[in-house]
């Protein structure tokens, strides 16, 4: 089973490598290496997170995100994505854009790194409040276990109140636009953030509305798989999500290449290829079942990485800060889980 998910992985892998240094040589091979490397290994929380999406769509819209998804985020988000952002804040067209990329300006003009890099602002208080809201909507749901008992029950009961996520989101966005990001951007970030959020709403709502839909037209509920428009909207879903998650990967890469080529290819064919490859895997084994407060520990990766990507609008906050979080807040989920694991065990036996 483990050949048959990663292995399309490695060869793709293998592929963009031989590309890359048909592209630039051996320098290009070993940085794009690298962005594959830090890629995999800063979004096991992504995973984990589209692994309990995926687990709701039909065998259709899984192999859907494996191959349609898959050119929709090195293309689109790794590639088209910063190109666009050129394009519109340049007003450059995108294949000038590429040229301005591939071919760095000597006469001190804005080089495609330097206008990429100020659009931050628009770029982190979109995905902030989109994985902010994912986050908030996971922590008021009632649920029989919590992990972070202390803090999640209390929020819990909290949660009754109608709305009250969108309450919390949009006043942390009114304090951020105020007190973090530059004066001069205080209405980019309250416009962005709150399409961010508008986002989030729009698509989840109809995911959650034809997922229900389908449920009630027979059988289990935990069984049911969503097709159909269902599962288009989930699908739609994890894209952007993945997009969210995406957007300070495709930034942080500039610190080690501006080349778009290098990036798409680290980035999205071995990185987003790996990140795919472990979700299909966590859904086939059944892991998030098996270490049951693992999805509660990617929820909580997401609401840092919500507040990193909103405190960042003021100071700069290293890749590495970002990941390490990330994976400190998967590593006590997982301990936890296995604790939690024996412990049951042990009951068992005695009973």
């Amino acid at each position: 089973m483990t050949l048959r998910v990663f292995g399309m992985s490695f060869v793709v892998s293998i592929a963009a490598l031989i590309a890359a240094f048909l592209y630039g040589g051996t320098t290009a091979m070993v940085l794009t290496l690298i962005l594959g490397v830090l890629e995999v290994s800063l979004s096991f929380d992504n995973a984990v997170i589209n692994a309990t999406v995926l687990a709701r769509m039909s065998e259709f819209w899984q192999k859907m995100f494996l191959t349609v998804g898959v050119i929709i985020a090195v293309f689109g988000m790794r590639l088209l994505f910063p190109l666009m952002i050129v394009w519109v804040t340049a007003g450059l067209n995108p294949v000038d854009a590429l040229d301005l990329a591939l071919n760095p300006p000597t006469d001190g003009s804005p080089t495609y790194e330097s206008i990429v890099t100020a659009a931050h602002p628009q770029i982190a208080s979109f995905g902030g409040m989109f994985l902010l809201m994912l986050f908030l909507g996971f922590l008021f749901e009632d649920r029989e276990l919590t992990w972070l008992s202390w803090i999640e029950r209390p929020l819990q009961r909290a949660g009754k109140l109608r709305g009250i996520s969108v309450v919390v989101a949009l006043s942390l966005l009114v304090l951020t636009a105020t007190y973090i990001a530059p004066d001069d951007e205080t209405s980019t970030v309250m416009i962005s953030g709150a399409l961010g959020l508008i986002t989030y709403i729009v698509v989840n709502g109809f995911g959650e509305l034809f997922h229900v839909e389908e449920e009630s037209s027979g059988g289990p509920s935990g069984l049911v798989k969503a097709t159909g428009r269902a599962g288009f909207f989930l699908f739609l879903y994890l894209e952007v999500l993945d997009a969210s998650f995406s957007f300070d990967g495709v930034i942080g890469a500039f610190a080690i290449t501006a080349d778009p080529i290098i990036i798409a290819l680290g980035l999205g064919l071995i990185g987003a290829m790996f990140v795919r490859s472990i979700t299909i895997y966590l859904v086939h084994r059944g892991t998030l079942s098996e270490y049951v407060f693992l999805e509660h520990g990617a929820h909580w990766a997401i609401g840092a990485l919500a507040l990193i990507l909103l405190y960042s609008l003021g100071t700069d906050v290293p890749e590495l800060v970002t990941g390490l979080t990330g994976l400190c807040f998967i590593l006590a989920a997982l301990a936890t889980s296995l604790w939690y694991r024996r412990q049951h065990v042990v009951d068992d036996v005695h009973i």
